[in-house]
């Protein structure tokens, strides 16, 4: 039964991943593209896409991958082992690329991995990034995939916050974690030679530090990060129903009319203006980058966000990639990854500067 307002998608990529693959589409594949809006407004449609030229040859070889629409059934426990052998694996590989050191602190109870560079020049001793991971709220998918690329290409030690997890630490646990290390650093650094930055539930958690550090009369940092956000809780945005974490393909629920998911926000009102930075005073943020991608699960909410912010006369730029699904500078195969993580640095390194 379909939700009032829930966008129904049947989006098939087929034709374009067999194409890619140098097979022929199945017959019971859909071969036109179609759309039916019902009375409530909710749209039903197929469209076929193929794999677009207009990104890298291993971008395409990437998206020509099939994956199953079944929704997959594992426990917390098992999601967090898989995404911690993801994790150092992926990390791994992004070493080989960008060469660093790879160290673990503990700032006032928070633990906190600490990557630096080989080397770092003394003009940039006096600066450092601080790093929220992505993984749902639940599970580390970026404390190495974030950090070892800017590390490197900064020559700027990164570091990144290992906050305490929900469902078993639901809101504000992550974000006081980010802001108890924020204030340890802020001790050895000024706060205009402090970036901020996450990706997916670190970007999230990135303007929510934000909101956080400014209610509590501390100094903001010169420069955040968001890269694939949101800012409203209260709302699903038009991407999540369209996209999957794979971008087409892959497990991808009927949206209702709210979101429902409690296990990060708990019993917090889903407007609170850090929870759901949307609701924020954001005047006199400081400059802002934000990434997304065009088959991003939150290209909506990263772009609802940036326009929050323009509103607000905060110096935004916003970089959207073509094709890419959700996250994908965390692939270190693709030139795409090398070419936002060049971005993110040519940022930070012109804020950090000032």
């Amino acid at each position: 039964m379909q939700q009032s307002g829930a966008w129904s998608l049947y989006l098939a990529a087929t034709l374009g991943v067999m194409s890619a693959l140098g097979q022929s589409p199945s017959q019971s594949a859909p071969q036109n593209n179609s759309s039916y809006i019902d009375s409530e407004g909710t749209a039903h449609v197929t469209r076929v896409v193929p794999v677009p030229t207009t990104v890298s040859p291993e971008a395409q070889k990437s998206l020509a991958r099939p994956a199953s629409d079944a929704p997959i059934h594992e426990t917390l426990e098992e999601r967090r082992r898989k995404t911690d052998e993801w994790q150092s694996r992926a990390g791994a590989e992004f070493r080989a690329l960008y060469p660093v050191n790879v160290g673990a602190q503990v700032m006032a109870g928070v633990h906190t991995k600490v990557v630096t560079p080989l080397t770092i020049p003394p003009e940039n001793a006096h600066r450092v990034l601080i790093n929220v991971h992505g993984g749902g709220f639940n599970s580390d998918s970026g404390s190495l995939t974030e950090t070892v690329p800017l590390a490197n290409l900064m020559r700027t030690k990164v570091v990144a916050v290992l906050y305490r997890l929900a469902p078993e630490h639901p809101f504000p646990a992550a974000v006081d974690d980010t802001v108890t290390v924020y204030k340890e650093l802020l001790k050895t650094y000024q706060p205009e030679k402090i970036a901020l930055y996450g990706t997916s539930a670190g970007a999230i958690l990135t303007a929510e530090v934000a909101v956080q550090l400014r209610r509590l009369g501390l100094p903001l940092p010169g420069a955040l990060g968001i890269f694939s956000g949101m800012g409203d809780f209260s709302r699903y945005g038009d991407s999540q129903a369209i996209y999957a974490l794979g971008g087409f393909s892959g497990p991808l629920a009927v949206l209702g009319k709210t979101p429902r998911d409690d296990s990060y926000t708990g019993s917090t009102d889903r407007k609170d203006p850090v929870l759901s930075p949307l609701y924020a005073d954001l005047g006199g943020f400081p400059p802002t980058l934000f990434i997304t991608s065009t088959r991003d699960l939150l290209l909506s909410g990263t772009t609802v966000l940036h326009r929050a912010f323009l509103r607000a006369g905060v110096d935004a730029q916003l970089v959207v990639f073509e094709a890419l699904p959700h996250a994908f500078w965390n692939d270190p195969h693709l030139p795409e990854t090398k070419e936002a993580n060049e971005i993110m640095a040519r940022f930070f390194e012109k804020q950090l500067r000032k």
